[in-house]
């Protein structure tokens, strides 16, 4: 019998702390929704005290999410506390996730506490937590510098105080591999009432470790692994779901204990979360990327047909790769259209959003011969942005290209409900059109990236533009997609231009 092992994600907490991955509250349930299909054991949806937009995706989360446990980031404060037990009254299955540093130098520089006083608040604010739910986690930040007799004191004394699990960051990404997994068995042999809790780690991927030091400390005892899909999260983002789980289910050989998820999901949740938030999935990335399962050379191919074994160590539709195509074209009607979202776990709220995306659905199979199901997501996340109450909405395009000439744009937005037309020329098409949505908006941002990707296969195929812009240190993603690439990037802009210039009530959390 293999041990379980916990996945714990934190796609919509931690994740959504890559700079322009802010995602809204309808978009956080549509993961929330899709990690539950998949079977994620534990769904940290937010850190409820840093906004109450952030309060009320948390509920949100825990009012719709029936399987998995909801969790809730709470530092070691009894306002951040009681507020995270609030937002996940109405959860079936909820879990109070909260932290404090033991590092010398966040206790020092950040903390400006002593060792006794961080056990002291340590322990109180997991008695404080306990009296909410018996789902418990603590985690000592900047563990993976804290001092190893430090941190076994501070574990010993927040199990005794009833935290169930507990969880070994590191935090800034500076652990090795052989190192971590060490210390992870080090603890679990050190610390007097281990067996009464499970050992959990969070591991950040600045040197291109997370995954690594993640698999080191299941190797040693770590019965938990916290990671993000897509590896999403702050600066160099945290250990890739799909690259955990499949490395223990692929390399069962070697690893005593295994997941529960139906891993037929994992490129529809990538998918979604790509485009949800604006961060393209590498082509070569390892499980999602396209050409994850692609063979050129001519020994690989020639191997894989005579068998997939030779090459492939994965199958392709263990992950979902096959299960991707969808069937439905313009003659389709709506009611299979809805049960086709509703398979891919979209669901909307209002009967106005789906009459919407339907009307795009049939616009979209007039220009495509075959639609598949990631046209799908990226037209239903079009559709959201564009029926929400936008300060800017897109209303007419027109580009010009010509041998010869000076490419030209000529737009008409609707600003508040005002439509205006501009008209500029620029170096293609694209900068054409940017030029002349500046003329009339005047926002004073900075395009910081603007990159170009196919959706799926053919001359047909949609192009999905990402566009990140700073207006005044504040990064933001702006999604858009369509079979005619300039479009697509007018829509991108402008959906970048919408978050920019809507204040933000979102506080960042101190960080895991």
């Amino acid at each position: 019998m293999q041990d379980k092992l916990t996945i714990f994600d934190t796609t919509l907490r931690d994740g959504e702390q890559s700079p322009g991955a802010s995602m809204t509250k309808d978009e956080k349930l549509r993961i929330a929704k899709a990690l539950e299909n998949m079977k994620v054991d534990v769904i940290e949806a937010g850190f409820p005290i840093a906004s109450p937009g952030d309060f009320e995706s948390v509920k949100a989360v825990a009012e719709l999410v029936k399987d998995s446990t909801v969790c809730g980031l709470a530092r070691a404060l009894d306002k951040d506390i009681d507020r995270a037990a609030e937002a996940l009254k109405p959860a079936n299955s909820s879990r109070i996730h909260t932290f404090l540093a033991t590092s010398p130098i966040h206790m020092r520089e950040k903390l400006r506490m002593e060792p006794d006083q961080v056990v002291e608040h340590a322990v109180k604010a997991v008695k404080r937590a306990r009296n909410h739910t018996d789902n418990v986690e603590f985690s000592p930040e900047d563990a993976g510098r804290s001092e190893f007799e430090f941190l076994c004191r501070v574990l010993e004394a927040v199990i005794d105080a009833g935290a169930k699990t507990v969880n070994i960051p590191d935090t800034v990404g500076y652990n090795l591999p052989q190192y971590f997994g060490e210390l992870i068995g080090r603890l679990i042999g050190n610390v007097p009432n281990s067996d009464k809790a499970v050992f959990s780690v969070h591991c950040h991927n600045d040197l291109g470790l997370a995954v690594g030091n993640s698999l080191a400390a299941v190797l040693n005892g770590a019965r938990q692994v916290e990671c993000t899909i897509n590896g999403l999260g702050e600066r160099a983002g945290n250990a890739a779901l799909e690259e955990v789980v499949m490395t223990v289910r692929t390399r069962r050989d070697v690893f005593t204990c295994d997941t529960e998820l139906d891993t037929s999901h994992i490129v529809h949740c990538s998918r979604l979360v790509s485009t949800i938030t604006g961060f393209p999935v590498q082509p070569n990335k390892a499980i999602v990327g396209a050409n994850a399962f692609a063979h050129e050379s001519g020994i690989h191919q020639d191997g894989v047909l005579k068998s997939r074994e030779t090459y492939e160590i994965m199958r392709a539709e263990d992950v979902g790769w096959n299960a991707n195509r969808m069937v439905l074209g313009k003659h389709s009607g709506r009611n299979a259209f809805k049960t086709r979202l509703e398979e891919l776990g979209i669901h909307f709220e209002k009967e106005e959003e789906l009459n919407a995306a339907f009307a795009s659905f049939k616009e979209l199979a007039d220009k495509k011969h075959e639609v598949y199901d990631d046209d799908l997501q990226a037209l239903v996340s079009d559709t959201i942005q564009e029926t929400a109450a936008d300060h800017i909405k897109l209303v007419s395009l027109r580009a010009l290209v010509e041998t010869g000439e000076t490419p030209s744009a000529e737009i008409t937005l609707s600003i508040d409900g005002e439509e205006k037309k501009a008209s500029a020329e620029g170096g293609g098409p694209v900068d054409a059109t940017f030029k002349a949505i500046e003329s009339m908006v005047n926002s004073g941002c900075e395009l910081q990236l603007y990159s170009v990707n196919n959706i799926t296969t053919g001359t047909d195929s949609q192009g999905e533009v990402t566009v990140r812009i700073d207006k005044a240190g504040r990064i933001v993603n702006g999604l858009g997609s369509d079979t005619d690439i300039v479009m697509a990037s007018a829509k991108a802009y402008i959906s970048a231009l919408n978050k920019a210039l809507t204040p933000e009530d979102r506080a960042h959390p101190q960080r895991l």
